[in-house]
């Protein structure tokens, strides 16, 4: 297979949730770019469907549909409406995420839940739905989006979010053991662990803490609307047909300091 094939995803179907805005929008963007037809989804429609509107322009195929990915049967929805268009279902991206700054000793139950509820529920259930539709394609790549808050704990300073780091690192485990499940069924699951970028999420967090967290950043800055695109597309393409259950941080190296 010649490179560039490896790369090519002209004619996959492709289903991004929390597309809409920041990290997904830049991956649903990479896929249309390679050619894949793409369903952009979240709670938030409008946006969804000026992403949408974006991604014809590209040349491909798609469309847009609201979804609480805690919700059984809006997930249901995406699946079915995504068949009944395009009769497959090749790549889903698991972005949707919450997040709730506080203390861990003032957490609010109900903050705790529902981070736990949109970042690992909602996971499993675009997972599994999704996944029966792989299964019988005996074909499909998942790609869940972790953090690299789900590897480490978290410097309380300037990043103060107990639920969301339990959630990703949750996320994380979730990857690798699904990975083993479902790689009988010719489907790949693999993770991107994002360092920080600055999007909608993570506006607070970088005005309070963004010259710490440049300092513990080797490349020395945050990263930016393409530096997710490749990583998304190879876990996506051809190219990564091998591997499966693994995790790639995208921080500019500040793991490994």
């Amino acid at each position: 297979m010649h490179i560039k094939d490896l790369f090519d995803l002209t004619g996959k179907v492709a289903i991004v949730t929390g597309g809409g805005r920041g990290l997904g929008q830049q991956i649903a963007v990479g896929f249309a770019e390679a050619g894949a037809n793409v369903v952009v989804c979240s709670r938030k429609l409008e946006a969804c469907q000026e992403v949408s509107e974006g991604l014809k322009n590209i040349g491909v195929e798609s469309f847009a549909i609201k979804c609480d990915v805690t919700n059984p049967e809006d997930v249901k929805n995406v699946v079915d409406q995504t068949i009944e268009r395009f009769g497959r279902i090749d790549i889903l991206v698991n972005n949707s995420g919450a997040t709730w700054g506080a203390l861990t000793e003032d957490m609010p139950l109900e903050a705790w839940k529902k981070v736990i509820d949109v970042n690992v529920t909602g996971t499993f259930l675009m997972s599994q739905t999704v996944g029966r539709v792989m299964i019988e394609q005996q074909a499909g790549k998942i790609i869940n989006i972790a953090s690299v808050a789900g590897l480490q704990g978290s410097n309380p300073k300037y990043m103060n979010s107990i639920g969301y780091n339990t959630s990703k690192g949750a996320v994380i485990t979730f990857t690798k053991d699904l990975a083993v499940k479902w790689g009988q069924h010719g489907i790949n699951v693999n993770a991107i662990a994002p360092g920080f970028f600055p999007t909608k999420m993570s506006k607070g967090l970088l005005e309070q803490g963004g010259q710490a967290i440049i300092e513990g950043t080797p490349l020395g800055k945050h990263g930016s609307e393409n530096d997710l695109k490749g990583v998304a597309l190879f876990l996506a393409a051809p190219a990564s047909d091998y591997i499966t259950g693994d995790i790639i941080v995208v921080d500019g190296g500040a793991h490994a300091m």
